[in-house]
């Protein structure tokens, strides 16, 4: 009953999902795409099948299943701050460093179109 309700006009088109990768700058042979694609799609319906389901619009959004109301709350912690007591140890343990701080490799760009 609700896959009736799905709209099949949000599906992702080869095209769409060529563009797609293509922005993501991923490489693809023909077998991975499409099964990703329909991935995609089966993930999509889902969430259509989701939006199908009636619900009171008074109904507060939660982010679980049970609501926190002030009786069950769990109360909240004091933020601690504890400074480490050699820094220069973890420091010491990366694979390159300069003047106390990690030097890490540079992330690569592509510059698309």
């Amino acid at each position: 009953m609700l896959k009736e309700k799905t709209k099949k006009s949000q599906s992702i088109t080869p095209e769409t999902f060529a563009h797609l990768v293509k922005l993501a700058a991923l490489e693809l042979n023909k077998e991975q795409a499409e099964y990703l694609r329909k991935e995609l799609n089966s993930q999509l319906n889902a969430i259509c099948e989701l939006e199908a389901i009636p619900m009171d619009t008074e109904l507060p959004a939660t982010s679980h299943g049970i609501p926190y109301t002030q009786e069950i709350k769990p109360a909240l912690r004091n933020d601690k701050i504890v400074s480490c007591p050699n820094p220069q140890e973890i420091v010491a343990q990366t694979p390159e460093s300069q003047d106390g701080y990690v030097i890490v490799p540079d992330i690569p760009q592509i510059t698309l179109e």
